[in-house]
């Protein structure tokens, strides 16, 4: 599958980044949103996509062994990682630290065989060094990633793509989808950083999927 690779890597600076939003739900008009609370006081949400505040009160994927860490030895990336939700407004939580992923727990986990197992991390916070997500734009093809579970199991996935979508361009419903092959998708920020919103213009998406 073609790889997409941006012309121009802006240069990394210590500020905020957004994520991308969760997918909406078809709108519900007589139920009022419901706030999913976040599972740790370090969790900081921020959002980049307006989407129908009901994609707060989507039903979750009951977790069996959700993923507890992932590495790709090729970049040297190791990080823990921890279960996310939505915020009040809709929009899917991220770890304050960037040396620390949130995996979106209301879609699929690495063992469900289907659908995109989302985990996301912010490039670089003004409270913290810049994070090993910062190097997913350097992935090559075919290079392996390593998911660990809360049990301990591993799964191995191979990069497929590495992406720059524009924050307004970023397609939520295919992001985050609970059907259709398994696939890994891995988030964080990139391209330029606009400094009147204090956020990066573009996310950036590597897609991997299951080696046999």
């Amino acid at each position: 599958m073609k790889r997409f690779l941006p012309v121009v890597l802006a240069a990394l600076l210590l500020a905020g980044c957004s994520t991308p939003a969760p997918p909406a739900t078809a709108p519900v008009e007589t139920a009022a949103p419901t706030p999913t609370p976040s599972p740790t006081p370090t969790v900081r949400p921020t959002a980049t996509v307006d989407v129908p505040r009901t994609a707060a009160t989507a039903a979750p994927v009951a977790a069996s062994d959700p993923p507890a860490g992932v590495a790709i030895e090729a970049l040297g990336i190791d990080v823990p990682i921890v279960p996310v939700g939505v915020d009040g407004t809709g929009f899917m939580e991220i770890p304050e630290d960037p040396a620390i992923g949130g995996w979106y727990r209301f879609g699929p986990e690495p063992s469900t065989g289907a659908g995109n197992t989302v985990i996301a991390a912010h490039i670089d916070s003004p409270d913290y060094p810049i994070g090993p997500f910062a190097s997913l734009r350097d992935a090559p093809e075919g290079a392996e990633v390593r998911v660990t579970s809360a049990a301990g199991v591993e799964s191995r996935w191979a990069v497929e793509t590495v992406t720059y979508y524009a924050k307004t361009d970023l397609d939520t419903d295919m992001l985050f989808a609970r059907t259709g092959p398994a696939s890994l998708v891995l988030v964080t920020c990139g391209g330029e950083f606009d400094a009147s919103t204090g956020h990066y213009r573009d996310n950036v998406v590597l897609v991997a999927t299951p080696m046999s």
